[in-house]
Formats: C-alpha cells, structure tokens, sequence
C-alpha cells in the first residue's frame, strides 16, 4: 500500500466501479487513482493507493461526497435577491436546507415535477464548500481552515412556490433538485471564483464569489453558531443574478474557474 500525500490543489471524486462498489479517487488528466481511504482519512491527508488506476470513462461518477446536511445561503447576491423578490440588504444570512435526496451528480437528469406541483423551475449556479473538520462556534478568523476543497451546486428551485411558501423548503426541495460536482478541487480561494452558467449554450448567469453580500467566513462562523458542522457537510453559498427557468429537453452547465463544469440535463 502506497501513502499519498495531498496535494494543495487536487481534484478528489466519488465514484462506483462495475461492481457496485463506491470508492474515492484523485483525478489526473483522464485517469483515477482509486483510494482505500474513506472520507475522514482523506481529509486526514492520509491517502491509501494500491495502485488502482481506472479510467474516468470507464466508472459511474457519483455526488463528491455524502454529507449529514446540504446547507444553502439565499440571497447572497443583491441583484439575485432583488429579481426574485427578497431582501437585498439583510443584516443576517437567509438560511435554508435541501434534503440529501435532493442530491444527484453531473451528467444525471433533472426530473420536473407534476406541472399541478410546480409551474416554474429554475437553476441556481453556485460554488459549494465541502467542510473537512468538526466544528461550532467557530471564529471567523479561524473558519477558512474548516474548509476541505469546494464543488459546484445547482440550487435548482421552484420558483413559484418560493414565492408562496412561508418557507423554501417545498420549492427546494424536490427529489434531483440538487447536482453536485463534478469532484472536489481542494486548496482553491473561495473568495475569487467566477461562475458562469449557460442554458442550451446560452450564458444566463454570471458572477464572482467576490460579489456576495457576506463573507465567505462569516457565513461558516454565523452558521456554526446554530448547528455543528460534520465533515463532508456541504455550504452553498448561494447564487448570482440571471436564474430563468429550466424545461423538459433542456442541458445546464455551471462553469467555475479552477473547479470545473457541472452539467445537468432537465426531463
């Protein structure tokens, strides 16, 4: 058994090999070293290599991680909040869960409900931190460091109800209304990142994480001041302006610098 050493930047997927079973990986170009290690020794930077090397083609990529809770920040960006009728200038974050039922990976299908459910979905483009320790209460000084590597989440939503509901749960939380992916890209600045998301080819959003109406460490300290985060939880950090709706035959792509593209296709 071979011990790898994380790198500061790498990209760790989750897959399913040809007999059913789930491992991790890194990525290097088209390839996957599968790793014995689970989630808590990844983390650990204790990385267990036999010596397995498959192809990325040739394996069935899942959600990057199964976290205890999916955590999302609304209304994050002011221009978002505005066009969709919340509060642009919150003096604390709007919080809401999605169940990890919600949760499907790149390339699977988005499936729309009954039109007597909902008559208006939409995407939501954004950069997701995956949590690598156990925290609460944690010091905004100090909450960077609670951060394991970051994906890309499609918050997609049910626009109408959102509109309706006292709360987001119904309109968010559909079964496939939350891709995650394509891996883990550790070592990135979360602060920086450029996120663009097209519809059928067609850029709809576009935004930067430097552009949120909080910090990304204030979001991790505020949020652990209310529930204790696990590692592999997942913070969605919310989304900028352009969110339209989705239908039936269309393919949605959210590109972020450094991490890569999370592409989802609506049935």
């Amino acid at each position: 058994m071979v011990m790898q050493v994380l790198q500061k930047t790498q990209k760790i997927v989750r897959y399913q090999n040809h007999t059913g079973k789930i491992y991790y990986g890194i990525v290097e170009d088209n390839e996957i070293l599968q790793l014995s290690s689970n989630f808590t020794d990844i983390v650990k930077n204790e990385l267990k290599f036999e010596g397995v090397r498959l192809k990325y083609s040739d394996v069935r990529i899942l959600e990057p991680v199964s976290p205890s809770k999916v955590i999302n920040f609304g209304w994050t960006y002011a221009e978002h909040a505005k066009e969709t009728g919340g509060n642009a200038y919150l003096k604390e974050p709007f919080l809401f869960l999605k169940p990890t039922s919600s949760l499907i990976p790149n390339e699977a299908e988005v499936i729309l409900p009954s039109s007597d459910l909902t008559k208006q979905v939409e995407m939501e483009g954004e950069v997701a931190l995956v949590i690598g320790k156990r925290g609460k209460n944690i010091k905004e000084e100090e909450a960077m460091d609670y951060i394991f590597g970051c994906t890309i989440f499609n918050d997609i939503t049910a626009r109408d109800l959102t509109k309706t509901d006292p709360q987001f749960t119904r309109g968010k939380g559909f079964d496939t209304f939350g891709p995650m992916g394509p891996w883990i890209v550790t070592g990135l600045d979360p602060t920086n990142l450029r996120i663009v998301t097209t519809l059928n080819g067609k850029v709809v959003q576009e935004g930067n994480t430097n552009q949120m109406s909080f910090s990304i460490p204030f979001l991790i300290s505020w949020v652990s001041q209310i529930m204790t985060l696990e590692p592999g939880d997942v913070l969605a950090t919310g989304s900028s302006s352009g969110s339209c709706p989705m239908n039936s035959g269309d393919m949605v792509l959210v590109d972020v610098e450094y991490i890569g593209k999370l592409r989802n296709y609506v049935k």
